[in-house]
């Protein structure tokens, strides 16, 4: 007997410095030549109010000025100034490549992992919400990972400098601005903190209404056909009006950053204009000094400007990174081992296995409850039961979307949850009751989007199942698109059937294949599933007595307990089991609606 199948508890959340050491540290070389070019662009920068300087300074003197040099100064500082624009957009190129190649690495790795998940991870959150993981929180780490290199280390860069520069000219004067500035910055630093956690819960809203929208989405049918729409559009203006005055607190809280910011060096530049008429006036600078000061102190309010908007993407990101960081640290319960299943067709045991979708469940209140019982080789299983009773989970732990609380599931004498996943899940297909189509051609809604197979091979697969006059009606063959919608329940099924087909599995589980089918229809599906079931074990789950009427064997269900199980042909022939007693009453049925239409 296994342990029971808890779900591992979360890692510890990866740390912001981990994430980004993960993703930016296989860009090294490109982050050192971004660094090149800001360096570069930085001195250039703090170079013109030099020029500006001198140029003043000759222009000052009237008719005595150098005309050639004013010229020649002109041209240079023109230069120059295409220089640092040049630098900058060098810079802003480099960035966001280097920005959106980690995010594009870290969307993929996020996709991969949700996938990973087991199924009780995925039955917690909505796919609209884990849609809003994998592009809008990733989306906003991407807008700031491809401007902050950009934009704060330049900063940075060039706030460092004009505070150097200051102290240049006038150290009295470089203290007063550098006190400015680790007042403003820390200022500034401990305002951002206030807009953390409304930007998280804006996210946690935003995540909310995606999932609102997709759900309602794919109910659309249910809710016009109830008339519930009035209903579903009140609820929706809810969401909405949640996600918009959390939006507006959030936006608000992260506005007090530059709000704070424009007071402040309102009063820097009184302050240094103020110092800068004093000493021109008492001759201690020239003109061209004072306008220099004001120069480097646009140059100090650029970089804290900038450092004022990343700090908003910052609180953004930061929102977004540990919603992202929560998600990374999720942990799948189904682990795959280092086996193999053996070569050809498998045999099916369950023995004494019980499960629970809630792990606090006792086995009393349990889906399945001590079922045991054998299927051999190559032989199908028709599984019979109400509604409820279990079946559609008894196949879920075959192909491990979900482990056994307790017991043993084997294949081939080999318990399942010592192969390894992907192995198993080759040799295991199932074709679910609501076939699941893509908006893509018939090729890749068959092959699902693996350009190893062959269009031959999706041919002979259509061909195989039955729909080769299908096929032949479409316009590019396989490469048709597909639209969603365009089948027909049956045609839908017949196309499951394929992919199956291509995936030649040794294990095959259905579940209520003909349930929507009109009789002709399921005339086509009974043959392509005598073909597809050839050789191969198989679980047939239905309501509908005609679907496993060439069933070898049949298990019934009744309260996660097994009621039955035997040959059909045995339970058949037996007055007293369940199987015959469904037989009688389908027969009835029948009889009654063929006297309804006599009548």
């Amino acid at each position: 007997m296994t342990a029971p199948a808890l779900p591992s508890d979360p890692a510890p959340p990866p740390s912001t410095a981990g994430v980004l050491r993960e993703y930016l540290g296989p860009l090294k070389w490109q982050v050192l030549g971004l660094a090149a070019l800001l360096l570069s662009g930085t001195g250039l920068n703090l170079l013109l109010p030099q020029l500006l300087r001198r140029f003043v300074d000759n222009a000052k003197l009237g008719a005595g000025a150098d005309v050639g040099l004013l010229a020649r100064l002109a041209v240079f500082y023109i230069a120059l100034a295409i220089g640092v624009q040049l630098m900058t957009a060098g810079a802003t190129y480099v960035g966001a490549r280097v920005g959106w190649t980690a995010t594009n690495r870290l969307r993929a790795d996020l996709m991969a992992h949700l996938l990973s998940l087991d199924m009780r991870e995925h039955k917690e959150r909505t796919p609209g919400e884990m849609i809003e993981r994998v592009d809008g929180d990733v989306t906003a780490l991407s807008n700031f990972f491809s401007q902050f290199a950009v934009r704060v280390f330049g900063a940075a860069l060039l706030l460092l400098g004009a505070l150097f520069m200051f102290f240049r000219e006038d150290w009295r004067v470089g203290a007063g601005v550098t006190a400015f500035t680790l007042v403003t910055l820390v200022a500034m630093n401990r305002v951002r903190k206030l807009g953390i956690e409304p930007t998280r819960l804006e996210r946690e809203s935003s995540a909310r209404l995606f999932g609102f929208v997709e759900e309602r989405l794919s109910g659309l049918e249910d809710i016009r056909s109830l008339g519930a729409g009035g209903h579903h559009l009140n609820s929706f203006l809810r969401t909405q009006r949640e996600f918009f005055t959390r939006s507006i607190t959030s936006w608000r809280r992260r506005s007090v950053v530059w709000q704070l910011s424009m007071a402040l060096f309102a009063l820097g530049y009184v302050g240094v204009l103020s110092v800068a008429v004093g000493l021109y006036a008492a001759g201690a600078i020239t003109l061209g000094t004072a306008f220099l000061l004001y120069q480097y102190m646009s140059l100090v309010e650029e970089p804290i400007d900038q450092l004022t908007q990343q700090l908003q993407e910052l609180q953004k990101a930061g929102a977004s990174l540990g919603r992202i960081s929560e998600m990374l640290a999720l942990r799948s319960a189904i682990h795959g081992g280092q086996g193999e299943l053996p070569e050809g067709t498998l045999a099916l045991d369950f023995d004494d296995v019980s499960f629970s979708y809630a792990p606090e469940d006792s086995e009393v209140r349990g889906v399945l409850r001590g079922v045991s019982f054998h299927l051999p080789a190559g032989q199908t299983l028709g599984l019979l039961g109400r509604t409820g009773s279990g079946k559609t989970t008894l196949t879920r732990l075959v192909s491990r979307l979900y482990d056994a609380t307790s017991g043993q599931v084997r294949l081939g004498g080999v318990n399942v949850q010592d192969v390894d996943l992907q192995g198993l899940r080759r040799r295991v297909a199932v074709v679910t009751q609501d076939v699941q189509l893509f908006q893509a051609s018939v090729r890749d809604n068959l092959s699902f989007f693996d350009p190893q197979i062959l269009d031959e091979e999706v041919e002979a697969a259509l061909h195989e199942v039955g729909l080769g006059t299908w096929l032949a009606r479409l316009p590019q063959g396989v490469h048709t698109p597909l639209p969603t919608g365009s089948l027909s329940a049956g045609e839908a099924q017949l196309l499951a059937f394929a992919r199956v087909m291509l995936r030649d599995p040794a294990v095959i589980i259905l579940d209520e294949p003909s349930s929507r089918l009109d009789p002709a229809t399921e005339a086509l599906l009974t043959a392509a599933m005598t073909r597809l079931l050839a050789g191969r074990t198989a679980i047939i789950i239905a309501h509908r007595l005609d679907t496993v009427a060439r069933a070898d064997r049949i298990l019934v269900l009744g309260g996660g307990e097994v009621l039955e199980d035997g040959t059909r042909a045995a339970l058949a022939r037996d007055p007293r089991s369940h199987y015959a007693g469904l037989l009688r009453a389908g027969a009835l049925e029948q009889l009654e609606e063929g006297q309804g239409v006599l009548a």
